[in-house]
């Protein structure tokens, strides 16, 4: 099996950084191939901008999706994004390593799939979904919250994390791909070592990264987070009246 790892962190010693360690070494011990997307550490640009596009469709207004669609029918996407492209095409298995910023994703890890996810490319009107371009692959999130457990769930004050996590899962059965339950660490104090007692960080990174190791091992055989899909929704896009979820 070949996983790519996209890991947005800005600190390598961080918790995250030692939940990165631990799948490569976990998953290579297994036998299986690993490559990692450091996005901080590639620098990657995160912004979708105009210079991206050179040889412009749209000259007078910036049309992203647009200009996406011809670049990618022309091959002249910017080189960052054909390297991102490559490297999903050879995950079997979509590792997202990152801490939870702002009840979502940080922006790095935002703009990835602002720029990576290309328009006409690998989703479209009709390329989406349980139609997605990248069906057969599997993806989970690996997040990290600072604080405890209780505070995420459902009527916790930092909201429940079910409903946080709903929009990162629902972009990747966007593009196609089999969406396993995520593995939430809680209760990282900052994220990084510097933040926490020497003695502590090292007993809680022990537990998590077994945790980790454990799960990494099975990840082939999880069933995936269940989904409709396009025979369950109406011209509307919402669930026929038949399904057994539709309200009544």
């Amino acid at each position: 099996m070949n996983t790519l790892i996209v890991f947005s962190h800005p600190e390598p010693q961080s918790f995250n950084g030692e939940l990165k360690n631990i799948a490569i070494e976990t998953l290579q011990c297994l036998g299986h191939s690993v490559e990692v997307s450091d996005l901080y550490a590639e620098n990657f640009d995160p912004v979708e901008r105009p210079s991206h596009f050179p040889d412009r469709s749209v000259v007078d207004t910036f049309q992203p999706l647009t200009e996406q669609r011809q670049a990618f029918q022309r091959q002249t996407l910017p080189t960052d994004v054909q390297r991102e492209l490559a490297r999903l095409e050879r995950a079997d298995l979509v590792i997202l390593q990152f801490p939870l910023w702002w009840h979502s994703l940080p922006a790095m890890l935002k703009g990835w799939f602002d720029r990576v996810m290309v328009y006409g490319g690998v989703y479209s009107g009709s390329m989406r979904y349980d139609r997605g371009y990248f069906r057969g692959k599997r993806a989970i999130c690996a997040v990290t919250t600072g604080s405890p457990a209780a505070a995420f769930s459902p009527h916790g004050r930092g909201g429940d994390m079910a409903k946080l996590m709903w929009p990162m899962h629902c972009s990747l059965y966007y593009l196609g791909m089999d969406v396993l339950a995520p593995q939430v660490i809680h209760g990282v104090q900052g994220g990084e070592l510097s933040y926490q007692n020497e003695t502590e960080f090292r007993h809680r990174l022990k537990q998590e990264t077994s945790n980790w190791a454990d799960r990494l091992t099975h990840l082939t055989s999880d069933a995936p987070i269940p989904f409709s899909g396009w025979a369950d929704w109406d011209d509307n896009g919402v669930l026929k009246a038949e399904h057994p979820l539709a309200w009544r």
